[in-house]
Formats: structure tokens, C-alpha cells, sequence
């Protein structure tokens, strides 16, 4: 690992800093999970803005989703989620599946907050004969505003987050610099209990920094 061999130059320190290892993946994997979450609401705007104008010519909700899927096709590759989903729903429509019964397996399968509500409040308006296409459009609305505000958020931050990802690099490559610019001044690190508190500390200060500056610059809305 770069990390032990930069800071402590140690096969020991190499395994002791696996568990750092496999915390940047899992972070890593994280940060993906949530851009894709990110990118389903957008799309997930769509698919109800879609459903509501289907609904509101005097399709059936059955038939507003097949409509809402030919719709997404020109929007989306396949190969995205809301794509997926639509499918998979479609093909139950097909085989009779109650429409209440196809939302509400959606919103299981996503585990997203928006569809959830959505779909709960769908299910509660179709049953007791409530206004379906007034609450979709709701729906689509504060989800629009919701995408907004992190948009705004999100130009804001841009700035922040490239000088941020830039400083997270900066000291990585001044010690790589100073080991192979200055060897001998560097010497003194390594090997021996001095240096190694010095490192730590070093590494725990940097680690205490990449933390809060993640805090910083990732909002949730």
C-alpha cells in the first residue's frame, strides 16, 4: 500500500493499515451508491411528471405506465434504473399483477424516500378514490424543488470540492517528493520510535482533516 510505504516504509505497517484500505473502498463504494441514488430521483421526476400527463388525457394508471415507459425509452439507455424498473413493471401488468400491488413492490425493491411516500400516498388516494393525478404532480414538484436546492448546493460547492480533492493529494506527493529529493533527510523517520510517533501523528492529523473537509463539502438534502 502507497500509504505504509510512503509514511512508515514498513511490511508491518502495510498490514496494519489494511483495515485503512478497505475503509477507502467501502467510502468509495459509498460515494457510488449515492450517485446513483442521485441520479434516480432526477429520473424518477420524470417518470411521475410522464405518468401524471398520461393520467391526466384519461389513460388508466395501468396504461399510464406503459405509456410512462415509452416515454423514459427516449429519455434513458436501458440500461438505467428507472428504465429497469419500468420494464419489470410493465411485464407484471401483463400478467395481471394489481397496480397497487406493482407500486408498492417498486418501493421496496428501490428503498428510496421519494418513491416510498409516493407510492404510499398513491396507493391511499386510488383506494379511497382521491385525486391521483393532483397528488402525483405534488409529488413531482417537491421533488423538482428538492433537486434544485442540491443543484444550487452543489455549483456552490463545486469550487470547494475540486480544491479539496487537490489538497487531499498535496500531502501525499510533498513526502513522495522529499523521499526521493532528500533521502537522507528523510531517514530519520523511518525505523525507528521518533519517527514513527511523528508519522502517526502526521497521519492522524490528515485523516481528522479528510474527514471534516468530507463533512464540509457533502450536504445532504
Amino acid at each position: 500500500m502507497l500509504l505504509a510505504y510512503l509514511f512508515y516504509e514498513s511490511k508491518i505497517a502495510f498490514i496494519i493499515l489494511t483495515p485503512v484500505g478497505v475503509w477507502y473502498f467501502l467510502h468509495w463504494e459509498v460515494d457510488k451508491i449515492n450517485q446513483k441514488r442521485r441520479e434516480f430521483q432526477e429520473q424518477f421526476r420524470e417518470a411521475i411528471q410522464s405518468l401524471a400527463a398520461s393520467l391526466q388525457v384519461g389513460y388508466s394508471i395501468e396504461n399510464a405506465m406503459k405509456e410512462t415507459k415509452k416515454d423514459l425509452s427516449i429519455l434513458y439507455k436501458e440500461d438505467t434504473t428507472i428504465q429497469r424498473e419500468f420494464t419489470h413493471m410493465v411485464r407484471q401488468i401483463y400478467l395481471q399483477i394489481p397496480a397497487e400491488r406493482i407500486l408498492e413492490e417498486w418501493a421496496e425493491r428501490v428503498e428510496q424516500e421519494d418513491v416510498r411516500n409516493f407510492v404510499n400516498v398513491f396507493v391511499m388516494a386510488r383506494r379511497s378514490g382521491g385525486n391521483m393525478i393532483g397528488i402525483i404532480r405534488n409529488t413531482a414538484g417537491q421533488i423538482r424543488d428538492k433537486l434544485e436546492v442540491r443543484a444550487e448546493i452543489e455549483t456552490m460547492l463545486a469550487a470547494r470540492k475540486y480544491e479539496f480533492k487537490v489538497m487531499a493529494v498535496i500531502p501525499f506527493v510533498m513526502i513522495a517528493y522529499m523521499k526521493f529529493s532528500f533521502p537522507e533527510f528523510m531517514k530519520i523517520l523511518y525505523g525507528n520510535p521518533t519517527g514513527i510517533g511523528v508519522m502517526t501523528a502526521c497521519l492522524a492529523i490528515y485523516f481528522g482533516a479528510y474527514l471534516l473537509g468530507e463533512k464540509i463539502v457533502n450536504i445532504e438534502v
